[in-house]
């Protein structure tokens, strides 16, 4: 992957460019603030790796002119071609090493194609836009298959059968009366010539591109989830599975809403004559307005539920919405409300105390 894209600068960046993208990177994916995430972990390190090369004048242009030091792990498929008893064997018999000793090197290879590294973003929501659903169109710059080889590494150009295995892709060995056989060294197993590497590429098969990415965000998304985007990560060398684009979504907050869950929760002011008689109160939903019932004797801290009035869930049921009943006690401006007042504190004697005095 490309150093200059892991950090998302130019190719003339200068060291405070650098070191500033660094920052920004390691603030986002550094181990500490994401733990237990292997994908943020193994992304912070390629940032390391990238940001210790560029801040180096000497390996950043050693960089620039060679590119990423890679290694490169083949692995070659043997077949046993069977017995050949036509030519006499001279000489002391084979050990198990000798016969086999260019089988078992290759016995720890891995033959699985190298897959693209994912990519990570950030989209910010209105908590409207995060319970309805909402569409985003994202600039992303990310590695693709180059466009001048096809994402092969090699130039392209008329093909020739092998010199080495004449076009056959495999080359025959014998050991003792035992013949086998794999894939032609010279070719690798392709039975053609090999070609010269890419140099729009240097060989990588990648190249960075900028593109418009759209975002489908689905309904009831929740504040620090993370959407996939199969694909539209970084394209893997040699044609092997491209990563996933990652877009963590930020939900602002809402002025009279909270989020518990699938429910939402909405403080309610009540009138003490409400709470103490009943009422119905209109109140505000995120679909408009809905009458609450208030039952008589509601104490402040109830909480009153709405069904099917909170969070779109992905099942399509919907969560509720949960008044949380907080009762505002007047101040009399006037003589008369105090007497009213006193008047209802002798019809009804106060009592709600009486519990902190007995055992």
């Amino acid at each position: 992957m490309d150093f200059y894209v892991i950090l998302g600068v130019e190719r003339g960046a200068s060291g405070t460019e650098v070191e500033r993208a660094y920052t920004r990177l390691a603030r986002r994916y550094h181990p500490d603030i994401n733990p237990g995430d292997s994908e943020a972990a193994a992304f912070f390190r390629r940032v390391t790796d990238a940001y210790q090369t560029l801040r180096n004048p000497e390996r950043r242009r050693a960089y620039d002119e060679q590119g990423e030091p890679r290694t490169t792990v083949r692995r070659t498929s043997v077949e046993f071609r069977g017995f050949d008893f036509s030519t006499p064997v001279s000489g002391a018999s084979a050990t198990f090493g000798e016969l086999f000793s260019e089988l078992l090197p290759d016995a720890s290879g891995s033959g699985a194609p190298e897959a693209g590294g994912d990519l990570h973003g950030e989209i910010t929501l209105s908590f409207e836009e995060s319970l309805r659903g909402a569409v985003r169109q994202l600039t992303v710059t990310r590695l693709d298959a180059c466009a001048a080889c096809g994402g092969s590494g090699v130039r392209r150009a008329a093909e020739r059968g092998c010199a080495a295995c004449q076009g056959s892709g495999a080359t025959q060995w014998r050991r003792g009366h035992m013949v086998f056989s794999k894939a032609c060294a010279a070719c690798g197993g392709s039975g053609r010539q090999r070609q010269r590497p890419c140099t729009a590429c240097r060989a990588e098969g990648t190249a960075a591109v900028t593109e418009q990415i759209r975002v489908q965000v689905p309904a009831g998304v929740a504040d620090g989830s993370r959407l996939r985007v199969p694909g539209k990560g970084n394209a893997a060398p040699r044609g092997g599975p491209a990563g996933d684009l990652y877009i963590t979504a930020a939900v602002e907050p809402h002025r009279l809403f909270r989020r518990d869950g699938d429910d939402l929760l909405l403080e309610v002011p009540v009138d003490v004559h409400e709470a103490a008689l009943g009422a119905d109160i209109r109140i505000p939903t995120i679909d408009g307005s809905t009458t609450l019932r208030v039952p008589a004797g509601t104490q402040s801290g109830a909480r009153l539920r709405l069904p099917a009035l909170g969070v779109p869930a992905r099942d399509g049921a919907r969560g509720d919405l949960v008044a949380e009943v907080r009762i505002v006690v007047p101040r009399p401006e006037d003589e008369r409300s105090r007497d009213l007042l006193r008047e209802f504190g002798r019809i009804n004697p106060a009592g709600s105390r009486q519990h902190l005095f007995t055992e």
